[in-house]
């Protein structure tokens, strides 16, 4: 699986469309183009009849080279600087073992894993780029029959672009956060099917920060397909649907969810649902607080853990300025979750119980109770807009992310495309250099070599 427990993911996770992918359903077709040559040059017995000017000096007898067949040493990489975290290794090594072959010609698929070589990083290593393209630092090297994997090429660069990308933006999220927990909430931006590798990522990425970091945050995922790949189980609180389906009422929504939901499910209230934050606030605080109050005077515990406001989350639209702030004239102070909106709503929540009309022995309770209400904060974050927070120290405990998680763009540094190169081909026995222009074979020291047998 990774770096944290050394083991790795096999198909009974992943579940591969195999026979498709064997027949170069998902690849490029100039990759299916490239076998249907190689296979029909093999079967004609053709050897090598061209001239090699990058092999002149080599004194090599390429005419007696049967191209159809030609071994090649692959390196796969990204070019993320300065660093990328990677993830979805599994899955090409998972594409590799059951989908490395040829049809013959009536119609058979003959299985040729167990003649490649690999070398691979397990997920959650680290790469290093600084922009020098004849020392990128592989994730993957395979030796092998070309035409036997050339279709797996574009699958398996899309996994691992796919899983590195999630897994890196959420790291730097992670760092530009402190150590704060980051809900993982991009679900509803991209398909479906897309969940559980981008939930795996995730996790990896997590992982990846406690580790580097000395933290113990926890993984946080909205679905449960985004936990599939590791055990994990969504969660999540109140939608503004689901106050809108209670007439706009917020207590109501939340005291119907604190009585009906379990125990272990976190009581978080929305409540920007009115613009009006710090109102909405201190009513779900108040009227938690009551019944809390009210059960644990009738002796009754377990029925007051249901009413322990866990957190309030901001989602105030970055068009919108919540009714709290006074405006200032500066939409980048004034709309949205600021650090301003986020100070009103904490002050609001730590005084809240000194208006309210309580025995003396419920006042210091009272006053602990309001002062660990946690502040969610959601909408328009990124690592940019949470490193300015914790700048200003805004006293954000959570911060939910969506979109940026999944930000590919190369003006913001986040590109985390990868490629995979020939760098060598095998004539007569030799392994013999055979890179485009500006490539080079490299290395990696977290390449260790991979039994494909046991996946």
């Amino acid at each position: 699986m990774s770096i944290f427990n050394n083991n790795r993911l096999t198909n009974d996770i992943f579940k591969l469309d195999i026979d498709r992918m064997r027949h170069g359903w998902y690849s490029d077709k100039y990759f299916l183009n490239i076998v249907t040559t190689l296979n029909n040059l093999t079967r004609q017995g053709y050897c090598f009849a061209g001239e090699s000017h990058l092999l002149k000096d080599k004194q090599l007898d390429l005419a007696k080279v049967q191209i159809g067949d030609i071994w090649v040493e692959m390196q796969w990489f990204t070019r993320r600087k300065p660093m990328a975290v990677i993830a979805g290794v599994d899955k090409v090594l998972s594409m590799l073992r059951h989908c490395t072959g040829y049809f013959d010609e009536s119609g058979e698929f003959i299985e040729t894993w167990n003649h490649l070589e690999v070398e691979a990083v397990q997920d959650g290593a680290i790469t290093r780029y600084d922009g020098d393209m004849t020392r990128v630092q592989p994730v993957i090297r395979t030796r092998g029959r070309y035409r036997d994997f050339a279709l797996l090429e574009t699958p398996a660069l899309g996994a691992l672009t796919r899983g590195s990308r999630i897994a890196t933006n959420v790291y730097n999220t992670l760092v530009a956060a402190r150590g704060k927990p980051v809900l993982f909430f991009p679900a509803r931006f991209d398909a479906h099917e897309v969940q559980a590798i981008d939930g795996y990522a995730y996790d990896i990425a997590v992982k990846r920060f406690n580790f580097d970091y000395g933290e113990q945050v926890a993984s946080y995922v909205s679905t449960d397909a985004q936990g599939d790949w590791w055990g994990g189980f969504g969660g999540g609180t109140i939608a503004h649907a689901a106050i809108a389906c209670f007439f706009g009422d917020n207590v109501e929504t939340m005291l119907a969810f604190a009585t009906t939901q379990a125990v272990s499910i976190p009581r978080i209230a929305l409540v920007d649902f009115y613009n009006d934050s710090v109102g909405t606030s201190r009513a779900v605080l108040k009227a938690m607080f009551q019944r809390y109050q009210a059960a644990i005077d009738a002796g009754n515990q377990e029925e007051a853990q249901k009413y322990i406001l866990f957190g309030v989350r901001l989602d105030t639209s970055g068009n919108m300025r919540d009714r709290s702030v006074a405006p200032l004239g500066d939409k980048a102070l004034d709309n949205g979750v600021n650090p301003r909106l986020v100070w009103l709503v904490r002050q609001a929540l730590d005084g809240a119980w000194e208006s309210w009309d309580l025995p003396p022995a419920w006042r210091e309770r009272a006053a602990e109770y309001c002062r660990n209400v946690k502040i969610v904060a959601t909408g328009g974050f990124d690592p940019v807009k949470i490193r300015r927070f914790e700048e200003l120290a805004v006293p954000v405990d959570i911060y939910g992310v969506g979109s940026s998680l999944m930000s590919n763009d190369g003006h913001l540094g986040t590109n985390t495309d990868f490629t995979v190169d020939v760098v060598k081909v095998k004539i007569h026995g030799r392994w013999i250099d055979m890179a485009k222009v500006g490539r080079w074979a490299s290395d990696n020291t977290d390449l260790e070599p991979v039994d494909l047998s046991q996946l």
